[in-house]
């Protein structure tokens, strides 16, 4: 039990269940050996019970009896001796009465036999020879009596009393042998009783270790971290020859030269350089240059045109699972970087890969479905509530069900709400898919396919709709690091963002801005609902946070 209350995963109840199925097993088998250890605590409990506890007391009251049976030996082996010492004693008083008999015969016989003894020395030894041999005839009476009496004690205690208690004996270890051997059944029994449960605990340890599914479990990892993003497309052909055969016909493949569009290589190709993927640091492609013929322009509902660099998808999934250490441009950058970094994720969820981000959004909506439901149930009941106090005033108030009836409806409306905007951005989001497949398609049969995508800090954006190149950098001067504190510098752009509905902005500090334009997010929202942005000629104000599709860098550094 404490093995399996060690490695069994607390959860709180807002944590999902596990779904793969070597965690879903292991869980199985926690349970089932937490009834395996239960029915290890029946044996338990039937050994403390049946087996030891019966042993103490049998062991205690045989410990009792050993005693009283001892006792009664020791008293017979007590008897015997007395009526050893009393024969022993008669014996010697009948030898000592003998030898006064003796003494008195042998002095009668010399005064009988003395010629000079006078008659009344002779009469007084005959009465002492008398006295003696009538006393020693007492005393061998006594002594025939008491033998008599030692020998039938004598027997009596080596043929009945000893006999007997040596048999009270044997009959109560040959008890004590029986209680053990029923205590020996008793455990077995108590063993065999969960047997049947232990082997339903294993099999069914064995059931969860086959349930065990690779495949699962590995389209399980799949469908998870699964982005939406699109492979890198092939490189495209990169004309050199087009200035040689200048002066060839108009059928000559060539692309006109766009002037103000050169691009620093350093600044792109270099951008990933430092950065890692899954498998180690990312090589290093082997491409060409950037060239005017590898930037392509996109043009928007309103007839606006920007260019649009191609994207890396694999490298930018890859950089959200093990990214890189960034650079620090400055404290100021920093600690705008630490509080994107480290604040709440976005509502929209915008931060994810499309993939990721439709399967939050629509989680999110089945949520809010629910609890719009629960809400609906609760006005019904209300409704019906108010109803019946209409009918029966006696029953209550129906005013007094007014105020809960108008939190209720308050609490559909905001989820009405907010299942709108969540249908909102997860059609935005699988209408983005849908555009970048078909824009997929119509690349590769015009075989024009875009080698990678960089937004204007160096990082990676899910949509070619919302990226954006700003001008190049320019090189760092020694004293770069001393005029980013200065406050007249215009603050760096953390990311980019793209119009979805168009914004007049009349009042004082907001920047007007027409649908799918491409604007700089120099900070973000900060809960007001406003974000501060920045147009390419510099023109800064606050949009509407709501009315724009937000793209943070990660490694953000001012265009």
């Amino acid at each position: 039990r404490n093995l399996v209350k060690k490695y069994c995963p607390k959860r709180s109840p807002k944590d999902e269940e596990p779904r793969f199925t070597s965690c879903i097993a292991f869980f199985n088998i926690l349970n089932e050996l937490n009834d395996y250890a239960g029915q290890r605590e029946v044996v338990a409990e039937e050994m403390g019970h049946r087996v030891y506890a019966e042993l103490m007391r049998y062991s205690h009251d045989l410990k009792t009896e050993r005693k009283m049976h001892l006792q009664e030996g020791r008293k017979a082996q007590q008897y015997l001796d007395m009526c050893w010492k009393q024969m022993d004693n008669s014996k010697k008083k009948f030898e000592r009465e003998c030898r006064e008999a003796e003494k008195a015969q042998q002095s009668y016989e010399r005064l009988d036999n003395d010629t000079n003894a006078t008659k009344a020395d002779v009469e007084k030894a005959k009465q002492q020879l008398n006295l003696r041999t009538h006393m020693a005839d007492e005393n061998k009476n006594e002594y025939a009596a008491q033998l008599q009496n030692f020998n039938g004690e004598q027997h009596k205690h080596y043929y009945i009393v000893i006999p007997q208690i040596y048999k009270q004996l044997q009959e109560m270890d040959e008890r004590r042998t029986i209680k053990l051997s029923e205590c020996y059944k008793g455990f077995a029994d108590s063993e065999r009783k969960v047997i049947p449960i232990i082997s339903k605990c294993l099999e069914g340890m064995i059931l969860a270790a086959k349930s065990v599914d690779e495949h699962r479990d590995s389209q399980l990892v799949i469908d998870c971290f699964k982005s939406g993003f699109e492979p890198p497309g092939d490189f495209p052909f990169e004309d050199y020859s087009q200035n040689i055969y200048r002066t060839i016909s108009d059928g000559t493949i060539s692309t006109p030269k766009q002037e103000g569009m050169r691009i620093d290589t350093k600044t792109t190709v270099g951008k990933a350089k430092g950065k890692l993927w899954l498998f180690g640091k990312k090589p290093k492609p082997q491409s060409p240059p950037l060239t005017p013929t590898s930037l392509y322009t996109s043009s928007t509902p309103n007839g606006s045109q920007y260019p649009i660099f191609s994207i890396e998808p694999v490298h930018y999934c890859m950089s959200d699972i093990k990214t890189g250490k960034p650079r620090i441009p400055s404290f100021r950058s920093l600690k705008r970087g630490w509080s994107v970094k480290m604040g709440p994720a976005l509502e929209d969820f915008s931060h994810l890969p499309p993939e990721q981000r439709r399967k939050k959004l629509q989680q999110r909506i089945d949520e809010l479905n629910r609890e719009l439901q629960k809400e609906t149930d609760q006005k019904d009941a209300l409704i019906k509530m108010k109803d019946v106090y209409e009918k029966n005033p006696q029953m209550g108030d129906p005013s007094s069900l007014q105020p809960k009836l108008t939190e209720t409806m308050g609490n559909m409306d905001r989820l009405r709400m907010e299942i709108h905007k969540n249908e909102a951005w997860l059609s935005e989001v699988e209408g983005k898919v849908a555009a970048r497949s078909d824009r997929r398609h119509s690349s590769d049969i015009n075989h024009l396919v875009t080698q990678g995508r960089e937004s204007p800090e160096g990082s990676y954006t899910d949509d070619a709709n919302q990226e954006v190149r700003g001008p190049p950098q320019q090189h760092t001067h020694p004293n770069e690091f001393d005029d980013e504190f200065e406050d007249d510098d215009p603050l760096p752009a953390i990311g980019h963002c793209k119009a979805i509905y168009p914004f007049d902005g009349h009042n004082e500090g907001t920047l007007a801005m027409k649908e799918g334009e491409v604007l700089y997010i120099i900070e973000e929202d900060k809960g007001d609902g406003w974000t501060r942005a920045r147009r390419h000629n510099g023109e800064e104000g606050y949009v509407p946070t709501s009315y724009i599709d937000v793209t943070l860098e990660k490694n953000s550094k001012g265009a």
